[in-house]
């Protein structure tokens, strides 16, 4: 039996430090409500301390120390910790009367500690100052990952690190890694982390933007989220910030390990994740070229705002992020479908973005160019090489595997949103958003649009999804299979 009262113990355990830490981003939020006389102090203030309390009681309740061997428990863990944080993210929504539909309210929890970016609000401005800090906390915390963070400051936790660490980052550049080195591999990876966030800010603030706003947007674009202050984005932003957060987004796009090395000058250690760099960076040229020739020519914008157009965009689209320059609904259509291309790729593995990755984009390339060339020299061996290296053939495979449960969750969740009622453009759009993690969609959800019109069924839906997209789908469905809760 898989739930004893070992493995529920040694299940609850990690789980009290998430929830005090998700309390105390919540009593965070008080700052702006006390400093632009909000109205949201009172609800706030009882979410906050609800959520604390909460936490202080599984913590205090829970043995110490309590082990478990069960190699499943680390599948379930994540899973269940991602569900209950959103559940409690729900909160400031709820009391704030901010959102009353409690699927809406789940469908905007899960949305930013996902980093996912959909949102079911038309009007951001109307929102409480206290809220907006809210949504874009979650996605910064949500953006990072709150299983390694759990794994960053706490010492033990009676349940193998790695496992935990490769259940939930399975698109991290884990390989060479033990046990021991995770919290170190961690820890220096958040360092960067609060490093970028910092000097965004600053960046942000030092060209001319009001403290607020660079705080909440730093937040939300080294995240890969997308939340904004602004109904339209970051279509108001002035051009010079629009190119900061471009620099922000890309960053985020990058392997963390990568910028860690190169700020500590280990600049031996480098070498093998190069490749992916310039594949990173050669996708999102060809992506700027691209969204830029079609601004210029079919949409008749001039050379300038057309590469500004399209260099924010893609490096957006291609990092998952899901900022909007513009209403992109009202693009040339061709554009519109290459994002969705593109928003499947994501950034570098070991960063804070969705989709597939690009490492596993390159090896899914050249396996498909292998098999090809075994069809005219089938005695022929052409191993596949990233980094001028073989491939071993369970990575190969286990890429092939992850591709496919991607494109087949894509087309379910597509297919039973059509069965809740939307129309198909939007379905597809929709699964798409919430699946890589870019946000928008197609349709009344794509470009400036929101998720507010869903059906709840719709919305619980893409609940599912985002959480499925935030863990690279393995580590959900495995919780589906029927030998999963078998006895052993």
């Amino acid at each position: 039996m898989l739930l004893t009262k070992n493995n529920i113990q040694a299940l609850l355990q990690p789980m009290g430090l998430p929830l005090m830490g998700e309390g105390t981003a919540m009593l965070l939020c008080l700052l702006p409500a006390f400093y632009f006389h909000d109205g949201t102090v009172g609800p706030i203030l009882i979410s906050g301390l609800f959520t604390l309390l909460c936490g202080l009681m599984v913590w205090l309740s829970v043995p110490r120390q309590r082990t478990t061997l069960d190699l499943r428990i680390p599948f379930l863990l994540v899973s269940l910790l991602w569900i209950v944080l959103a559940l409690f993210g729900t909160l400031p929504f709820l009391t704030t009367g901010t959102i009353r539909q409690f699927s809406a309210a789940c469908f905007e929890s899960m949305s930013g500690l996902t980093s996912t970016g959909a949102t079911v609000f038309g009007v951001i401005e109307a929102l409480p100052a206290s809220v907006l800090l809210w949504r874009s906390l979650s996605q910064w915390v949500g953006g990072f990952g709150i299983v390694l963070l759990v794994l960053a400051v706490v010492p033990s936790l009676g349940i193998n690190k790695y496992s935990l660490y490769t259940a939930e980052a399975s698109g991290a550049d884990n390989t060479g890694k033990s046990t021991a080195g995770i919290r170190d591999t961690v820890q220096r990876t958040m360092a960067i982390y609060v490093l970028l966030t910092v000097a965004g800010i600053v960046a942000l603030w030092s060209s001319g933007m009001a403290l607020w706003p660079a705080v909440n947007l730093t937040l939300t674009n080294i995240s890969s989220g997308g939340f904004s202050i602004y109904s339209d984005s970051l279509a108001s932003v002035p051009h010079r910030q629009q190119y900061i957060l471009a620099i922000i987004m890309l960053f985020s796009g990058i392997n963390f390990t990568l910028l860690y090395n190169f700020f500590t000058l280990r600049f031996s250690r480098l070498r093998n994740k190069m490749e992916q760099f310039g594949s990173y960076f050669g996708i999102l040229l060809i992506a700027v070229l691209f969204t830029s020739g079609a601004l210029h020519w079919q949409m008749g914008y001039g050379w300038s705002d057309a590469l500004r157009l399209g260099l924010v965009q893609s490096s957006s689209v291609l990092t998952t992020t899901g900022s909007l320059v513009a209403d992109t609904e009202l693009w040339w259509r061709p554009v519109a479908l290459f994002f969705v291309v593109l928003s499947f790729c994501g950034g570098m593995a070991g960063s804070t973005t969705g989709g597939l990755k690009v490492m596993r984009v390159i090896i899914l390339l050249r396996n498909v160019r292998n098999q090809l060339r075994n069809r005219l020299h089938p005695h022929a061996v052409n191993p596949v090489r990233l980094n001028g290296q073989p491939v071993g053939e369970s990575l190969v495979e286990n890429v092939t595997v992850i591709f496919l449960v991607f494109l087949a969750t894509f087309v379910a969740f597509a297919a039973l949103l059509v069965l809740c009622g939307l129309q198909a453009i939007e379905a597809v759009g929709a699964s798409v958003g919430c699946l890589t993690g870019y946000g928008p969609g197609l349709g009344r959800c794509g470009g400036l649009g929101n998720y507010g019109f869903f059906p709840p069924l719709a919305q619980w839906l893409l609940c599912i999804e985002m959480l499925m997209g935030r863990l690279e789908c393995v580590t959900v469905i495995v919780l589906l299979l029927p030998g999963f809760w078998r006895k052993r």
